[in-house]
C-alpha cells in the first residue's frame, strides 16, 4: 500500500482523527485528504499529465502537506524546494526540472519574483490564497489515479560536487518502504504525536517523520520553523511523544534558562541527524530528559533517506557512530574497486534496499556514477566496527554541514571566482560551537586590487543562499599547493597557528 492509499484508507477507518495541527488549525484525516484530492482534481483539470513536475516553494505548514500529498495523489510529481536558496539557485531548479506548476508561499515570494521561468499554473498560499480557494472548491471533481510503484512521486534537488543541483528522483515505493523503514526503526504506533520544526522541504523532515507517522496513523504538530522558546512552549502544551533536531536545535535547548524545571512527560523519542552529536550534547541530553530516548537517523535524500540508526542503548557507547543498519538495507564499506572491506577499514560506504532513488532527472551520466550494480555510492567515508555499527570518517566530496545544511565548497568557490579583485579561493568547513562546522573562505587577490571580507560577505549574499556565504574570509599570499597544482584543503583546515 502507498502512502496515497494510507492516507485515503485513514480518512475512511478513523476520518474524525486530528491528523495535522497547525497554529491552533487541526485536520482530521477526513478533512485532510478531501483538500488533498481537490488539489489533485484542480491540475488534473488543468490537463496535467504524468511526470509533469510542480513545484513546492513554501513554508512548513498544514497547507504545504495538501499540497505534497495532493500533487501525488493527481498522479504528478512534486517538487518541493528550498526555501533558503538564493534566486540563482531557485531559478536553476526551476529551468532543469522544467517544473510545469507551481505553488508558492506569499510570505516569500521575494525570490520567486526574481526568477523568470515561466509556468502553466501558479497558485498562491496566502495573500489572495488561490490555494485556499482549490481546497475549499467543493466542485472539483477528482479522478481516482492508480498510482504505480516506479512512477515519480517526489524530486528533491541536492547539491553535487559540480555545483550544479541534481533532481533526486525518488518513487512511490522508495517513499512507501521509506515509511516501514522507518517506523519499524522507531516503533512508531498511531498514537505518536510527532512535531516538526524542521523545514518540510527537506527529506529528513518529510519521509523520516511525516511519512512514517502517516503510514501508521498518527498526528502531526507542525511549526513554521524552529524558535528555542516557541519550540519548547510546543513541546510542552502540544504533547507531541517524538520531536527531531539538528545538534545546533538541542544545543540551543538545552542552554535555555529554566531547561532543567522543564517537564516532558508525553515524549518518548529524541531524534536527531544531519550533523554528528557531540558526546556532552548526547550526555546533556539525557541528563536533561532522562525519560525520553534519544536516537540517531543516518541517510542521503538519494536512499530516501534511510540508511543506519544508532539506537538510545548505544547513544553514549557508540558515539560518532551512526548506528546499525537499518530493515530491509544492505550497506557494505568498498574499496575503490567496490569490493567489500572487513571491519576496522576506512572505505566508501555503499547503501543498497528499496529506498535507494530512481535516478537523478534528467541527468543519466551522474545516476551511472552514483548507483553501480544496484548500489548507491553514497560519497561517505566510512567504516564498520567489529560489533557491526557504522561511522563515518570522512566526506569524500568534501562537503560541509552547516546545522544540517549541506553546503558544497565548489558552489561557494565559483561564486567567489565571480569576484573581480580575486584570484584564487578554496573554501573548507572549520568548526564552530554552534552549527559544528561553517563555511570558512581563504582567498588571494589579484595583484594591486583590494576587497575586504566584508564586501566578499556581501556579494556571496546576492548569490547564495545565506547558510553558505563564509562566516570568515582570510586572505593568503597563495593558497597551498601540492606538486600537480591541487589545492591542499586539509592544510587549510589546520588552525593558522599550528600550520608549517
Amino acid at each position: 500500500m502507498l502512502i496515497t492509499e494510507s492516507i485515503s484508507n485513514y480518512a475512511k477507518n478513523q476520518p474524525g482523527k486530528m491528523y495535522t495541527s497547525y497554529q491552533g488549525r487541526d485536520w482530521t484525516y477526513s478533512e485532510f485528504y478531501e483538500k488533498a484530492k481537490r488539489i489533485a482534481a484542480y491540475f488534473q483539470q488543468k490537463g496535467y499529465k504524468k511526470d509533469d513536475v510542480i513545484a513546492l516553494y513554501a513554508l512548513n505548514s498544514d497547507t504545504f502537506l495538501v499540497c505534497y500529498f495532493g500533487i501525488q495523489l493527481g498522479g504528478f510529481t512534486v517538487m518541493p524546494v528550498n526555501t533558503k536558496l538564493a534566486v540563482p539557485e531557485v531559478e536553476y531548479i526551476f529551468l532543469n526540472s522544467k517544473a510545469k506548476g507551481l505553488i508558492y508561499d506569499v510570505r516569500i515570494e521575494e525570490v520567486i519574483k526574481g526568477t523568470s521561468h515561466e509556468f502553466q499554473d501558479i497558485l498562491a498560499i496566502g495573500g489572495e490564497d488561490t490555494v485556499g480557494q482549490v481546497i475549499g472548491d467543493e466542485s472539483l471533481e477528482f479522478v481516482l489515479v492508480t498510482l504505480e510503484g516506479e512512477d515519480t512521486a517526489v524530486v528533491m534537488y541536492t547539491s553535487g560536487t559540480t555545483g550544479k543541483p541534481k533532481g533526486v528522483m525518488l518513487t512511490h515505493a522508495n517513499i512507501q518502504a521509506c515509511a516501514e523503514i522507518w517506523s519499524e526503526a522507531m516503533a512508531i504506533t498511531e498514537q505518536d504525536r510527532m512535531l516538526i520544526s524542521t523545514p518540510l522541504f527537506h527529506c529528513a523532515a518529510a519521509h523520516v517523520f511525516v511519512v512514517p507517522v502517516t503510514h501508521k496513523g498518527g498526528s502531526l504538530v507542525i511549526e513554521e520553523a524552529f524558535s528555542p522558546d516557541k519550540t519548547m512552549k510546543m513541546l510542552e502544551s502540544a504533547k507531541p511523544t517524538m520531536f527531531f533536531g539538528v545538534p545546533a536545535m538541542y544545543s540551543i535547548i538545552l542552554n535555555l534558562p529554566d531547561i532543567q524545571r522543564v517537564q516532558l512527560p508525553s515524549l518518548r523519542l529524541f531524534c536527531y541527524g544531519a550533523a554528528p552529536m557531540p558526546y556532552e550534547l548526547v550526555k546533556k541530553l539525557k541528563e536533561t530528559f532522562p525519560n525520553v530516548s534519544v536516537q540517531n537517523c543516518y541517510g542521503q535524500t538519494e536512499n530516501a533517506p534511510a540508511a543506519s540508526s544508532l539506537k538510545d542503548y548505544f547513544a553514549l557507547d557508540k558515539i560518532g557512530s551512526v548506528g546499525e543498519v537499518l530493515p530491509q538495507t544492505e550497506i557494505r564499506v568498498v574499496d575503490e574497486f567496490g569490493e567489500p572491506l572487513p571491519a576496522g577499514q576506512v572505505g566508501e560506504i555503499v547503501v543498497k534496499g528499496p529506498q535507494v532513488m530512481k535516478g537523478y532527472l534528467r541527468n543519466e551520466e551522474a545516476t551511472r556514477q552514483a548507483i553501480k550494480n544496484g548500489w548507491l555510492y553514497s560519497g561517505d567515508l566510512g567504516k564498520f566496527d567489529e560489533d557491526g555499527l557504522l561511522y563515518i570518517v570522512d566526506r569524500k566530496k568534501d562537503m560541509i554541514i552547516r546545522g544540517g545544511e549541506n553546503v558544497y565548497p565548489v558552489e561557494v568557490e565559483e561564486v567567489l571566482y565571480q569576484i573581480p579583485e580575486l584570484l584564487e579561493a578554496a573554501v573548507v568547513g572549520v568548526p564552530h560551537e554552534v552549527y559544528g562546522e561553517v563555511p570558512k573562505a581563504y582567498a588571494v587577490k589579484k595583484p594591486g586590487q583590494d576587497v575586504s571580507e566584508k564586501q566578499i560577505q556581501a556579494y556571496c549574499a546576492t548569490k547564495l543562499a545565506k547558510y553558505k556565504v563564509p562566516l570568515e574570509v582570510e586572505f593568503m599570499e597563495e593558497l597551498p599547493r601540492n606538486a600537480s597544482g591541487k589545492v591542499l584543503k586539509h592544510t587549510l583546515r589546520v588552525p593558522e597557528n599550528s600550520r608549517g
